[in-house]
Parts: C-alpha cells; structure tokens; sequence
C-alpha cells in the first residue's frame, strides 16, 4: 500500500486523537464519583432495610399497645359494674356478696397485670420510635451524599463529553484527508492491537511495542520508498517514518 508521506503523518495526528478519546473514555468509566455513589448506594439500600424494619416494628407495637389498653379498659369497666352492684345494696346475700368482693379483687389484679403489659408495650414502642428517628436521619444524610456525589458526577461527564465531542470533531476532520484505504487498515490495526494502529519510529523504535528495529529491518525501511506504507515486523502496527527515525 501507498499513501503520501503527509497522509502518514496525519495517520499520527488521528492516532493521537484516538488515544485521547479512549482515555476520556476510561476517565469517564473510572470517576472517583462512581467508585462513591456505588458504596453510598449500598450504605441507603442497608439503612433503608432497616428503617422499614424500624417502622414495622413501630407500627407492631402500637397496635399492641391499642389491643393491651382495650383490655385495660374492658376490666376497668368490669370492675366499675361489680362494684356499683355491690355499693347498691341490692345484693343482700352474704355468698352472692364474697363472690362479687373476691371478682372485684380478681379483676383488679388483671387490671394491674394488664397495665403493667401496657407499660412494656409502651417502652417498646417509643424505643422503636426513636429508632425510626435515628434511621430516618441517617437515610436523609446519605440521600444528600448521594445527591451531592450525583451532581458532581454529572459535571465531570459534562466535561468529559464536551472535550470528547470537540476531539471527535477534530478527529473527523483529520482523518477526512486521509485516503480511504489507509484508514481501513489503520481502524483495523488499531482494533487489534489495543487501541493503536500506527506508531512512529522513533531513534530507530517502534513506539507502539517499544521495541528496537534490527539492522535488517533497519535496511528494509529505509530502502522503501517514501510513499510506502511500512509495517513493524513486531507488532504489525504501521509505522510511520518521521525525520527523528535515525534511519
């Protein structure tokens, strides 16, 4: 293949545009903001699980609490009746009246077991409460973690992706000076040789494997001709010939 000793040299100037998009690309895919939202992400998803968890349990418990102080209140109102039949003198029987004082009894021990039970609920309840409270804190700051790393994330790819458009541009035009055929092998090199296609031979090195040209080789390129597209023996790349060959 022939291409024109500055056809080959703007073959450098498209690589070295490559080369910068592919690292834009690897800034874009590598920013610290990521590495940070995806912990963040994991540290909302656990406090979230436990915040519902708090509230389930908060809301187990009031209803416990409802159903304790129902009780409560139906042996108090028991009890309210027993003892306004005994106080009405209508009960005039001395067994009817032991069996109404020792229910009255009863009934008061229940009530003081119950309210004893409604006193525990209570104390579960508020500590699940404050629970919910501290949980429902530190998911608001890790959503404002979360926020910030998302804003600044979006900065940094709005930066990227503005100075990769402008190299994409400059890219296309470049590259449209060059012949078609060049260009396809270049494109094709440079997809199977890890992003770089031509490489310049520099104080007799191939820049792309780095690796030093012998005496043989040496002798092939410089008896090519000027618009002939050499290749490194090495890696395959194109290599381009610049006046710091040392040929």
């Amino acid at each position: 293949m022939n291409a024109a000793p500055a056809d080959q040299i703007r073959l450098l100037n498209v690589q070295s545009l490559d080369l910068r998009l592919t690292q834009l690309a690897h800034k874009r895919n590598n920013l610290p903001e990521l590495a940070e939202l995806q912990t963040l992400e994991g540290d909302l998803t656990q406090q979230r699980d436990l915040l519902v968890a708090a509230q389930t349990e908060e809301s187990d418990t009031a209803r416990e609490q409802t159903k304790a102080e129902q009780d409560v209140d139906q042996v108090r109102q028991r009890a309210a009746r027993d003892q306004q039949r005994l106080d009405s003198g209508a009960i005039t029987s001395p067994k009817d009246l032991e069996n109404l004082q020792r229910e009255i009894a009863s009934l008061a021990k229940r009530q003081g077991d119950l309210e004893e039970i409604v006193l525990e609920v209570m104390e579960r309840r508020e500590a699940a409460q404050e629970r919910v409270t501290e949980l429902t804190e530190r998911v608001e700051a890790i959503q404002a973690k979360v926020a910030d790393a998302v804003s600044r994330r979006d900065a940094a790819f709005a930066e990227i992706d503005d100075e990769a458009a402008t190299v994409t541009k400059e890219r296309e035009l470049t590259a449209a000076d060059i012949p078609a055929d060049l260009l396809k092998l270049y494109d094709r090199l440079r997809e199977k040789q890890g992003g770089v296609g031509a490489a310049r031979l520099f104080q007799r090195r191939c820049e792309g494997c780095r690796l030093e040209l012998d005496i043989t080789e040496l002798n092939d390129v410089r008896a090519a001709a000027p618009d002939q597209v050499v290749r490194c023996e090495n890696c395959s790349r194109i290599l381009v010939r610049t006046p710091d060959s040392g040929l």
